[in-house]
């Protein structure tokens, strides 16, 4: 069946990151008739959550899925944690180090499931059952945190649907593999290392390397132009970004496509005109897709 621009009628719901207002703002302002795709990083609070319930959203997102009105992709907190409560055969140590800063980054979900029980065992294997890397549907895609064409290409050869299996987790959490270096880029963005000689100072005034590109801009092509969360561009190079970078910007023909993960500054708004994050920390946010071939902003919905 094919359906008229008209009756196409998705919800994109970014992050919810353990927030279970956040969850019910995003439902209560979606359409009651709209088929609703969540973006990935389900659990995990973040620094605004005051009352962190990842068992609650989790147990929501799930009776939804499994009643057919959502979806969902594998974020990278998802992925994350399905390593963390995983013991490799190769080392027999975590897929996920249990250092200080991942259990701190993981601190809720530990503090309602524990480490390694069967309950983060069970909830972690539903999102590996349930979560797959992207969602491509009527023309709208959706992945947590780049749509690469090269990459989802190296996945699909592998697991044409796009979901991960428990076979995968070792060479995924070891982050040498092309494939494994694929779901990466899917799941956390492309990230390069700045030319020799080159570094920034990052928000907490720590000496950076590697840079996030802002991909979904299809008029950038030098290192300052192209940065993600640089507080002084000046410290970056003013050079043409090397040709394995640019492959990797969104093409301004391409099919419109939403993600998450960048913790975006500042009111919630579109990037460009076929790609953009919907992660706005501060604001919560959705995007009603109703089968428009450009993104416009008047689909982008946020709290007053």
């Amino acid at each position: 069946i094919v359906r008229k621009e008209t009756d196409m009628n998705i919800t994109v719901i970014p992050d919810i990151h353990a927030d279970m207002q956040r969850l019910n703002w995003s439902l209560n302002t979606s359409s009651t008739s709209s088929e609703l795709f969540f973006l990935g990083d389900l659990i995990d609070a973040g620094k605004g959550v005051q009352k962190p319930n990842d068992f609650g959203v989790l147990k929501k997102v799930r009776e939804l899925i499994s009643t057919g009105k959502a979806k969902a992709v594998l974020g990278n907190h998802e992925l994350n944690a399905i390593l963390f409560h995983r013991i490799s055969k190769d080392y027999l140590v975590p897929m996920r180090p249990h250092t200080e800063n991942n259990m701190k980054q993981h601190k809720s979900f530990i503090k309602a499931f524990g480490i390694q029980s069967p309950e983060a065992l069970d909830w972690t294997l539903w999102m590996l059952d349930t979560m797959p890397l992207w969602h491509e549907v009527n023309g709208l895609r959706i992945v947590h945190a780049c749509w690469s064409e090269s990459a989802i290409e190296t996945v699909k050869k592998r697991r044409p649907d796009g979901y991960l299996q428990v076979e995968d987790l070792d060479e995924i959490a070891a982050k040498k593999t092309r494939f494994a270096k694929a779901v990466e880029l899917l799941t956390s963005g492309p990230e390069f290392s700045l030319p020799d000689g080159y570094s920034f100072d990052d928000k907490n005034g720590k000496t950076r390397k590697e840079v996030r590109l802002k991909w979904w801009d299809p008029e950038v092509t030098s290192w300052d132009e192209a940065c993600l969360s640089v507080p002084d561009t000046e410290q970056l190079p003013k050079t043409k970004l090397p040709p394995k970078a640019l492959k990797e910007i969104y093409d301004a023909e391409a099919s419109p496509a939403l993600v998450g993960h960048y913790k975006m500054k500042g009111a919630p708004h579109l990037q460009s005109s076929n790609a953009s994050s919907l992660d706005f920390p501060d604001t919560p946010c959705l995007y009603a897709w109703r089968g428009e071939k450009s993104l416009v902003s008047e689909n982008l919905i946020a709290t007053n």
